[in-house]
This record gives C-alpha cells, structure tokens and sequence, in this order.
C-alpha cells in the first residue's frame, strides 16, 4: 500500500484522460507545493459521493484514478494546472487532513487486452461518437465525436468512457470495471441509455442536464 494525496472532486477521471484543474483552496495549494518536487508529481481523484467540493467534510468513494500533473500556471487568485489519469486505485483508508486529504491506496489490477475484444470496441466505439454528435445538438460537448483515440486499445476503452456524454454515477461504475469485457459492455449500456434519452420527443438543453447531472445530492 502506498500513502498519497488526494483531491476528491464531483468528476471522475479516468485513466488516459486530462483533466484541469483551477486550485484556490489553501488546503491544495500546500498539498501542491508538496508534491510538485516529486518525479512524477502526482496525487489521486475520486467522486465525491455527498458534499461539496469546497470546504471539506465531502463523503467520498473509494476508487479512484492517479493523476500525473503535465503542466502548472499560476494567475491572480489560483493555480491551474493539467493532469493526466494514469492508473487506478482503491482507498483502503482515509487519514487525517492534515492540511490536505490523504490516502493509504492499493493499485487496482489493469485491465487485460485481446484482439478477441475489438470488435466491442468497434461497437462501443461507434456508439459513444454517435451518442456525442447527438448530444451536441443540445449543448456544446466538452470532446468533439471525431477526437482520436490511443492506439493502445486498453488506453482507448478509458478515453471512450472518460468522452461519453455520461453522468457521474454512471462513470464511477465504469471506473470499477474489472475487465476489458465489463468495461466495454457497461459503457454500451450506459450509452444506449443516453442515447435513448436524446431521441425522446421534446427532449432538451434542460434534459441534457438532468442527463448529465448526478443523483448524490448535496450537505
């Protein structure tokens, strides 16, 4: 088991996916001083479960992604910085914040790849870009459906279920996903379900965000 920083947020990132982020919290900022002297610098996300992200106190779920900081500006008032998901990892408890959340984390098994899973890939593949396209009519995505993925296949199931037009919730099933196989078919599901939605008569921008917004609900 390893001893890591944490940032628990109301996203998940997964791994081979960006994430920025904008750091204001004193909390974070020490915790980044810390670690950004490392090789690699690095803390891990999870969902927050219940609570906000400002503050502390948030209930918090126990699998998560690695995030390796690629960049860091500094402005008026914050610090941004860009992070890429590079493994997973399960919480197996949580120590005191002291400034900053901090973890006891184990690795999580990576996912196995054969060629006997591409063509759910194809078909995951083609599901998600459609699914963006529809979604987009709506309101503007955040990954365009013709972006290009990893060559590696593992990496590109990840950056599939990190683009998909897909609700917290649904994305932390995701992350838990034990093989190549699960993984693949939750995301199917879980699209198709999107997809649904998108093709309701009358549906719309407000639709979309009920679509993409979670059920934990808010301390």
């Amino acid at each position: 088991m390893t001893v890591l920083p944490m940032f628990p947020l109301g996203s998940v990132l997964f791994p081979a996916m960006p994430t920025a982020l904008r750091v204001f919290e004193e909390r974070y900022i020490v915790m980044l001083s810390t670690i950004l002297g490392d090789e690699p610098p690095e803390f891990g996300i999870v969902l927050i479960e219940r609570g906000s992200e400002v503050g502390g106190g948030e209930q918090r779920f126990a699998i998560g992604t690695v995030a390796q900081i690629t960049r860091v500006e500094t402005s008026e008032g914050f610090i941004g910085l860009v992070a890429v998901g590079d493994r997973r990892i399960e919480v197996v408890d949580w120590l005191p914040d002291d400034p900053y959340p901090v973890a006891e984390v184990r690795p999580v098994v990576e996912l196995g790849w054969s060629e006997e899973h591409r063509p759910l890939l194809d078909r995951a593949e083609q599901l998600v870009r459609r699914t963006i396209a529809r979604a987009s009519e709506f309101v503007e995505q955040q990954w365009p459906a013709d972006i290009a993925l990893d060559d590696d296949p593992v990496r590109a199931c990840w950056q599939l279920a990190g683009i998909a037009p897909l609700g917290p919730l649904d994305q932390v099933r995701l992350l838990r996903s034990a093989s190549v196989v699960e993984l693949l078919s939750g995301l199917i599901e879980a699209t198709e379900g999107a997809a649904e939605m998108l093709a309701m008569p009358g549906f719309d921008d407000d639709g979309l965000s009920a679509l993409l917004d979670d059920d934990r609900g808010d301390d």
